[in-house]
């Protein structure tokens, strides 16, 4: 397998062809407010956001298609698409948090926009020391990174787009497209028109138990969200990281959250909003509805909690195994500020200045500063918390890229992340006796620069995968990053206020799932009522993990997102490894030297038939990822616009799941079909 350090990029590091050049910035700079004003609403409304890494790169080279851009600027454009996402999730899961709170009663533009923009340019800081050692001195997938690649070699072909295509005539681009059309049609029938359910879930009892001086009901839960997306995922990460996330989902979903419901009782909805969530819940259905509800309210407010404990162990455990490669980093940043050279750089090992980086890291603790002494009016606070917020950057960011690398930027749960900082900043706030509104705005405040910083990061790392395949300088995509930061930033705040103006955060047309779970945390631990043994709990399944020599944070991220989430990411993985069992078994030749997938992404002509296969799989798992992400960015749009193409109030199940049924049976056909046609 090829060694990351001398990768042979699609675009050779000693060619220079355009990159940063005015139109792939202004195509950057255009994507970044339309994905990030989308992203703003989607996340409010639904509590996720839609990774602007794939949509990016597809607009990007739509736009820049008729201007003949080159590969690299159609990679660079998206870089700065991918700001506009970062940008609105580590605003959405924190900025409405201080109107929930009762600490601002409208979304203050310039605060938000000033949060926004320092925590983005700490995030880029941060980011480029990280880079080579998590992009290219491990051997995370980086799955996103993968398809996008997959993706411009494939729709770009050669140097620039509308080029004849160089390469193998056997590997059809028509399975990107094909996926890409499958997965797009399947998201429209779902979330668009209403017409079937994108998860299936249920919830039964298999008896009544004494508990003490209670009697309960043993329940048992089980569900799957059929995903085109999250199946080409599943395919793409394997078979090994995608069990350990199951591993997690068992352990949090099947077994902590039955005992806890057996101990003590489902909840029962009792708000008529809570009435009104059990039914569409239950679609149509209170009973079951009621049932299902509460079992997601032991999983919000308990078994969650479990997976950010086991997040934080994991991730400081994570960020020492990696330690040489950091050391390493540490080591070539002394020599370039002192002005050293490591070696004469290839273009494709370009990164900014470590000079520049390093002095804007120092500086910026002056901007949170006097930021966070305007917020509070607390002059010895305030300064500590700069420093601190530098620091937790650095760990938020290094974290957040680990995460992206291991299951990609669609399922790195930055939220987790955040719950994580929110944990340690409202702690030390704590300490220092700041309780009340007061301090509860200010541990928000410090939790969004570094929960931006985090975001950007993880996926601009994600990002650089795809430009280290592609054999993009690192050094242009990180400028255009930051002109995505700028201009994002500036319009972010208005995006908050208008919304929260229309239909009012909290409410049912803007609920802020994710914002009411950091207000709900901050006030927890600043009145004392957080549920620390479950935390507790989580930290100590984290060391029992690591003890055994088993990956922390795949199982982490099991717990902490639903389970329902975790099926089609684990099946994805299991079509993955039947493909790779049915490969060795008629290709044993091939096996002598395995080839990675980010040499398949990327690679043309001389493609032997096991290549063949994976490249195919690839392509059309790129497809499923991109097809789906589009499709969700483009209903986000309608359903801002007020449009409403339902067909059903509450849609059948079973279309669904027959169709992802035949979608999961294509994946595993369709790499394997020139096989079968040859036999």
């Amino acid at each position: 397998m090829q060694s990351r350090e001398d990768f042979p990029s699609f675009i050779p590091s000693e060619k220079h062809i355009p990159e940063l050049t005015i139109k792939a910035l202004l195509v950057g700079i255009f994507l970044a407010v339309v994905l990030g004003s989308a992203n703003a609403y989607l996340g409010l409304y639904a509590g996720m956001t839609v990774s602007a890494i794939i949509p990016g790169a597809v607009m990007a080279l739509a736009f820049l298609k008729p201007f003949k851009g080159t590969i690299l600027e159609v990679n660079l454009a998206t870089m700065g698409a991918a700001a506009g996402e970062c940008i609105a999730a580590g605003v959405i899961f924190t900025i409405p948090a201080l109107v929930l709170l009762g600490a601002w009663t409208e979304i203050q533009f310039l605060e938000t926009s000033l949060i926004s923009l320092l925590g983005g340019l700490l995030g880029i800081f941060w980011m480029v020391p990280l880079r080579r050692a998590l992009v290219v001195k491990t051997n995370l997938p980086f799955p996103e990174g993968v398809a996008v690649a997959a993706v411009l070699t494939t729709t770009v072909g050669g140097e620039t787009a509308g080029s004849t295509k160089k390469k193998d005539s056997s590997i059809s681009g028509i399975w990107l497209l094909t996926g890409g059309l499958i997965a797009a049609l399947y998201k429209f029938g779902e979330l668009g028109l209403n017409v079937f359910r994108g998860t299936i879930e249920y919830i039964t009892s298999i008896g009544r138990f004494s508990i003490g001086d209670h009697t309960n009901d043993g329940v048992i839960y089980g569900g799957l969200t059929t995903s085109p997306a999250l199946l080409g995922v599943g395919w793409i990460i394997g078979p090994q990281i995608s069990s350990y996330v199951l591993v997690g989902g068992l352990i949090g979903w099947i077994i902590i959250a039955p005992l806890i419901a057996l101990a003590t009782g489902l909840p029962t909805p009792t708000s008529p909003t809570d009435i009104n969530d059990a039914i569409a819940m239950g679609f149509g259905n209170l009973n079951i509805g009621s049932s299902i509800w509460g079992f997601f309210k032991i999983w919000g407010d308990q078994i969650r909690y479990i997976g950010v404990g086991a997040m934080l162990v994991g991730g400081l455990w994570a960020i020492w195994s990696i330690r040489n490669n950091l050391v390493e980093s540490v080591k070539e940043a002394a020599l370039g500020l002192r002005g050293g050279q490591t070696s004469s750089k290839k273009r494709t090992e370009d990164d900014l200045s470590y000079k520049l980086v390093f002095t804007g890291i120092v500086l910026l603790i002056i901007p949170i500063f006097l930021l966070y002494l305007w917020l509070s009016s607390l002059f010895a606070i305030s300064l500590i918390m700069a420093v601190v917020t530098i620091v937790f950057a650095f760990i938020a960011s290094a974290l957040a890229g680990y995460l992206t690398g291991l299951v990609g930027s669609s399922n790195c749960p930055i939220s987790g992340v955040t719950v994580a900082v929110l944990l340690i900043v409202s702690l030390i706030m704590l300490g220092f006796g700041i309780t009340g509104t007061g301090g509860m705005a200010i541990v928000v405040f410090i939790s969004a620069v570094i929960c931006i910083g985090g975001s950007i990061s993880g996926d601009l790392l994600q990002s650089m995968a795809c430009g280290q395949m592609l054999g993009a300088t690192p050094k242009k995509l990180q400028i255009s990053m930051t002109f995505g930061v700028i201009t994002t930033s500036a319009v972010i705040g208005f995006v908050i206020a208008v919304l929260h103006q229309a239909f009012q955060i909290g409410s049912r047309q803007l609920p802020a799932p994710q914002a009411f779970l950091m207000a709900g945390i901050v006030k927890g631990v600043l009145q004392g009522e957080m549920l620390w043994p479950y935390v507790l709990a989580g930290m100590v399944l984290a060391l029992i993990l690591i003890l055994i020599d088993l990956p922390v944070l795949p199982v982490a991220i099991g717990i902490y997102l639903p389970f329902t989430l975790a099926i089609p990411i684990f099946a994805g993985g299991i079509i993955r490894k039947l493909t790779d069992d049915r490969l060795k078994s008629i290709y044993p030749e091939d096996h002598v030297e395995e080839v990675s997938d980010w040499e398949l992404a990327i690679k043309q002509t001389d493609i032997k038939p096991r290549e063949k296969t994976i490249r195919t799989g690839l392509l059309f798992t790129a497809g499923l990822v991109a097809g789906e992400a589009l499709m969700g960015v483009l209903i986000a749009v309608i359903i801002v616009l007020g449009i409403d193409l339902t067909v059903f109030t509450y849609a059948p199940w079973w279309p669904g799941l027959l169709i992802w049924i035949f979608i999961a049976i294509l994946l595993g056909y369709i790499p394997l079909r020139h096989i079968t046609m040859n036999k």
